[in-house]
């Protein structure tokens, strides 16, 4: 047998066939004629299945080059050349396959177009990788992220690490921090990153709940225990047994339940209310409050080993206005999860962004609602915008503050600020439209365009 594959048709056939390139040949009339291997193993369609039959399989879409192929066949001159080609395309098992190759007419010796003779690589795992860092990176532009939380300065940073370490084990942890802060985030975070994850997280708000419905809540009661008990009731400490439970305002809890609450700790066990027998419990119990738990020992309404044995592990989450570098990161946050999103808004105007100085105002403000405060605020800016950009008058007045007047207006003469109020109104009339608002302005809008650099105006 003749072994040099440049004068034996069967042993180059071989070859093709050994090659982990897809490589396959067109007809001039854009009909499969050969498919070797390779091509089979890449999309799974078997040469019987696609000789003879037109190319379109390779159309489409989502493709780029192969898309052409038809076209480039119908340009029957030599120039034509080659084409390079991208392409993802639906394999016969229904999967997604990116493949990426070229396509090189081939004409007769009289210049006819004899067809064409393609080659392509699965580069499947290329994109995916590609598409991997590029969330990757996008993350690392937005921030850092912790589960659901969000923050890249080194307050928040040294959060992080803190839930992490409590994750990491199976301490009781105690989640300080003032109202907003997002202390049951933090639960969650750490009972997600911990071993228990794939067991119940329940949370309970121990302030919401009066003290005669709370001990049966956490702990249970039998049939016929009390006026209403019409039937056995499992608590939440048996219902989050092998998981998490969160019980926030721990500082509200009367000195009846801080002692049944201490039993549970110690013994690991829970008592129905009107049962005689424990049932053995496996919590994991996580902690919240606003107040100052120290100060309550002191004044007797906590007690002392109560406090002690739920403080094994404290984490204080800071208030907004200590970690102002997170605000712009947060805003993006809430602006990519509210308003582009749409969840709050019936129309269908896309927010692109926000502008310099309103950013600045939520920078500058105090936040005495902390993270919950800031959201509210974006959820009111998201609706009330008529723009793609959120502009200082969508903010709430509690927010924007009595004064009027942002960073960027201070200092402004009467006239001047008066003129940058004119033009914000005419750009919110008409969803932040120069043409249109220098019209309502009786201005050119090159005139406009001006003005609003001079104001730092942004749409």
């Amino acid at each position: 047998m003749e072994l040099d594959f440049r004068n034996s048709p069967a042993v180059l056939g071989h070859i093709i066939d050994t090659l982990v390139a897809g490589i396959f040949t067109v007809d001039a009339q854009g009909h499969f004629v050969a498919w070797n291997r390779g091509a089979e193993r890449i999309t799974g369609y078997p040469a019987q299945d696609l000789v003879g039959k037109a190319c379109s399989f390779l159309d489409g879409p989502n493709c780029k080059g192969f898309g052409s192929l038809a076209e480039l066949l119908s340009d029957a001159s030599p120039a034509s050349g080659m084409c390079n080609q991208e392409c993802k395309i639906m394999a016969r098992d229904g999967t997604e396959v990116y493949i990426h190759g070229s396509v090189q007419l081939i004409h007769g010796e009289n210049g006819t177009l004899a067809g064409a003779v393609g080659c392509f690589m699965d580069v499947t795992s290329l994109v995916q990788a590609n598409d991997k860092i590029a969330i990757l990176e996008k993350q690392a532009a937005t921030g850092y992220r912790f589960e659901e939380m969000i923050g890249n300065s080194e307050p928040i940073r040294e959060v992080f690490r803190q839930l992490k370490l409590a994750a990491d084990s199976d301490v009781t942890v105690l989640l300080t921090g003032e109202s907003g802060t997002g202390k049951e985030l933090a639960a969650r975070a750490i009972h997600r990153q911990s071993a228990r994850r794939d067991k119940a997280f329940m949370a309970i708000n121990c302030a919401a709940i009066p003290e005669s419905l709370l001990e049966s809540e956490l702990f249970g009661h039998v049939k016929g225990s009390f006026t209403g008990a019409a039937s056995d009731h499992q608590g939440m400490f048996e219902a989050a047994s092998g998981g998490t439970l969160f019980l926030d305002e721990i500082g509200d809890v009367s000195p009846a339940i801080q002692v049944k609450l201490l039993r549970v700790l110690q013994e690991r066990e829970v008592r129905r209310v009107g049962d005689v027998k424990s049932r053995p419990v496996d919590v994991r119990l996580i902690t919240a409050t606003h107040r100052d738990l120290m100060q309550l020992v002191n004044s007797e309404k906590l007690r002392e080993d109560f406090y002690y044995r739920i403080h094994v592990f404290g984490i204080r989450l800071p208030p907004l206005r200590e970690r102002k570098d997170d605000i712009p990161l947060l805003v993006e946050h809430f602006i990519q999860d509210i308003c582009r999103s749409r969840k709050v808004l019936s129309t269908a105007i896309p927010i692109d962004g926000i502008a310099r100085d309103t950013l600045d105002v939520l920078t500058e403000h105090h936040w005495p609602g902390n993270i919950r405060e800031l959201r509210n605020a974006m959820e009111y800016a998201c609706v009330t915008a008529t723009g793609d950009r959120l502009t200082y008058f969508d903010l709430p007045l509690e927010v924007r503050g009595n004064t009027g007047e942002t960073p960027i207006t201070q200092g402004m003469s009467a006239e001047q600020l008066s003129e940058k109020n004119r033009i914000l109104d005419a750009l919110k009339q008409t969803g932040g439209n120069r043409t249109k608002a220098a019209a309502i302005l009786g201005t050119s809008r090159v005139t406009l365009w001006k003005k609003m650099s001079r104001y730092a105006i942004s749409t």
